[in-house]
């Protein structure tokens, strides 16, 4: 039998439609995933079939083919999990299902269902193709949530997942052949950032005030007139002068973003997975990273074309602390994302194109010995 289910896979910042095919046919014994799937898809075989087993189900002892569409497409992640379980749980007829319905999860062993990196614009990207409901996570239907123009289901393991399939097939009768449809991929796109616009932001969280600094009284105003004027601005003296102190008040003095770039900020935290995303973000980033950070690090960019530093502070702002001790690649890879305002990042079949614009803040002690100034002047 032949089951089809709609999910979704990350491409960048972008969400991107997969179509799941499951088929479970009479014959030895396998599992094959086609499609361009990555080392993480390729291992699902294990963890969907440890899922289905303790999830008080039967793996079908047959030949099991999951295609994933389109096939040109690079899939990467683990957001497919809950669709091929489910596809296979249909394709073996242990459930029956019908709707327009799509899923999205990582499974584990024990059939429970765990939030993925992205939920926000793979969300978005099925209520852009008028998919009704979607069965996501229990731990990321807020995220879920904030693209609006779907309907958000949540499911803790696979188990309920597969109840809220079978139960929207109740007072419905269906004639033909052996085949289940999931869920329609064809529809008009809907303007997210009007239903971003219409949640609550969260609250802003902001580091020391400039009001507490005393003295540097030419820092402090260069300070406010490049953030007004969006410039870049290097602050050199030597340790203790408050150089650090002056960029940590920065966050406090940043209006906050507007409805559009809290969307984009949004998406580029939900991408990153460091924290979860619960509401729309409202404060300007601020980005500190370590001087021993890697060229991929800052620009963006491995296995799975994921955002860099640069696209992390987009609209916000971006701190070098200790300049000097940067890798000189590292630095000059900055000129184009900072006079561009965007990065372009090309890997072997992937390429994605990330924002990056964002006013550069940079400390830096006069000399490498760092008291050649002071003796000077004392």
């Amino acid at each position: 039998m032949l089951a089809s289910l709609l999910s979704a896979t990350l491409h960048g910042l972008d969400g991107r439609l997969v179509r799941v095919e499951v088929d479970v046919a009479p014959g030895l014994p396998g599992f094959t995933i086609v499609g361009l799937a990555d080392t993480a898809l390729q291992e699902a075989r294990e963890r969907v079939r440890g899922a289905i087993r303790n999830s008080g189900y039967d793996y079908p002892p047959r030949r099991i083919t999951v295609n994933l569409a389109p096939a040109e497409l690079r899939k990467g992640g683990a957001s497919l999990d809950l669709a091929i379980a489910l596809g296979i749980l249909v394709g073996s007829e242990q459930i029956r299902a019908t709707g327009r319905w799509a899923v999205l999860g990582e499974l584990s062993l024990g059939g429970e269902l765990r939030a993925v990196p992205g939920m926000l614009p793979m969300v978005a990207a099925l209520a852009r193709r008028r998919v009704r409901r979607v069965v996501v996570p229990a731990e990321g239907v807020e995220e879920a949530r904030l693209a609006g123009g779907i309907e958000v289901v949540a499911a803790e393991t696979l188990a309920q997942a597969a109840m809220l399939l079978v139960a929207s097939r109740r007072g419905r009768t269906k004639s033909g052949p052996p085949r289940v449809e999931l869920a329609d991929g064809i529809g008009h796109e809907t303007n997210l950032a009007s239903e971003l616009a219409s949640t609550q932001p969260v609250e802003c969280q902001y580091g020391p005030d400039l009001a507490e600094v005393r003295g540097q009284l030419e820092a402090r105003r260069a300070l406010e007139l490049a953030l007004a004027g969006g410039h870049c601005m290097a602050m050199i003296g030597p340790p203790g002068s408050g150089k650090t102190l002056l960029a940590r008040t920065v966050p406090g003095l940043l209006p906050p973003l507007g409805d559009e770039e809290a969307l984009v900020a949004t998406i580029v935290a939900s991408v990153a997975g460091s924290d979860p995303v619960r509401e729309l973000i409202r404060q300007r980033p601020f980005r500190a990273p370590h001087h021993t950070i890697s060229y991929a690090a800052m620009v963006g960019g491995g296995a799975h074309l994921s955002p860099g530093e640069v696209t992390l502070a987009h609209d916000g702002v971006l701190f070098l602390d200790e300049l000097p001790e940067f890798d000189r690649v590292t630095l000059e890879a900055l000129r184009q994302p900072i006079e561009d305002g965007h990065v372009a990042i090309a890997r072997v079949g992937r390429a994605a194109v990330f924002p990056s614009k964002f006013q550069l803040l940079a400390a830096m002690n006069p000399c490498p010995c760092e008291w050649e100034l002071q003796a000077a002047q004392g």
